[in-house]
């Protein structure tokens, strides 16, 4: 069995207009998001031992909001191909997953059409979730081995959370 744990990143500051969008930082509340966010999955027992992660500075910001929480994770893998990648990207980034328990953060429109995809039947979410705001995280099993042999609409969902529903946030 592996398990995703599906991030969108944080909310990111606008502060910065010219700055390329690669380089956007998170916003106060996204740091206070990623940390709430990094808590619950403790708390849930859900602990990656592999984290792929877009090279933009709001996906990195956002795992260093997680980290503190968490157990260090065996491997670290900053994919370009995950920069504002399609859900077919995603998939193809996350076949060559070596973890059993992986984390994978990235952005919108992506990130929501590719939980879409792997998931087996909808989750009952609310409404806040289906638009994959900021942070959200879903969890999702799947009943193989290898990444490899990953394939659409076979994920399991155990659970997932967005940061608005855990304690108020700046």
């Amino acid at each position: 069995m592996k398990t995703l744990i599906l991030v969108r990143h944080a909310k990111s500051s606008w502060a910065q207009p010219a700055l390329a969008d690669r380089d956007r930082p998170l916003n106060a509340r996204g740091r206070a998001a990623a940390a709430a966010m990094g808590g619950w999955l403790a708390q849930q027992g859900y602990q990656p031992d592999e984290v792929i992660l877009s090279p933009a500075r709001r996906c990195r910001e956002t795992w260093d909001g997680f980290e503190p929480s968490l157990a260090p994770v065996a491997r670290l893998r900053i994919e370009d191909d995950l920069y504002l990648a399609p859900d077919d990207q995603m998939l193809s980034v996350l076949r060559t997953a070596l973890g059993r328990n992986v984390m994978m953060i990235a952005h919108m429109p992506g990130i929501g059409e590719f939980a879409r995809l792997m998931r087996r039947d909808p989750p009952p979410l609310d409404d806040r979730f289906r638009k994959y705001p900021t942070c959200a995280t879903l969890v999702m099993n799947f009943e193989i081995d290898d990444w490899a042999d990953l394939q659409t609409g076979t994920g399991v969902v155990q659970a997932s959370m967005v940061p608005r529903m855990l304690e108020p946030l700046p």
